[in-house]
């Protein structure tokens, strides 16, 4: 039988307010030497997840869209969208602006098979617990890892 969650997750989860700005956010992931961070409001409920990769997402070059000129039209060959978004992902000041809003989340009584399960599935590296609407510990692929050496 599988380690269930509960055994094997980080339960000092250390964690960010949406309020926070995007130097802090990056300096309390240096500071705790983490990767990322569950992001909780004033009622201590998650609402977010932010991560070295949003981070970086931040800082890279804006592709403008590509797109033709015909008869007083412009005509994307991109999907303006996403460009829209890139836009939106580089202007960020705060964590709430950058984070990811529809998180993985599993109860501490989710088996390691789940779990592993569901970071395959949805490429993500680590998932909060949650209990009784709070986060009790987050579950990383190494923590994963951990259990299969043991």
């Amino acid at each position: 039988m599988s380690p269930i969650a509960e055994e094997v997750m980080t339960k000092d989860v250390k964690c960010l307010k949406p309020k926070d700005s995007i130097k802090q956010a990056a300096k309390f992931f240096v500071d705790n030497k983490i990767g990322a961070a569950p992001v909780l409001d004033d009622d201590d409920q998650l609402i977010g997840l932010i991560s070295e990769s949003d981070l970086i997402s931040q800082d890279i070059k804006v592709h403008f869209p590509s797109y033709i000129h015909l008869l007083d039209s412009y005509i994307f060959l991109e999907s303006p969208k996403r460009f829209e978004e890139s836009l939106k992902r580089a202007a960020a000041a705060t964590v709430e602006e950058l984070m990811a809003t529809e998180v993985v989340t599993v109860t501490p009584d989710a088996s390691t098979e789940e779990i592993a399960t569901l970071m395959i599935e949805k490429h993500i590296g680590r998932i909060p617990v949650i209990s009784g609407g709070k986060v009790v510990g987050i579950i990383t692929k190494g923590d994963i890892v951990r259990t299969l050496s043991s």
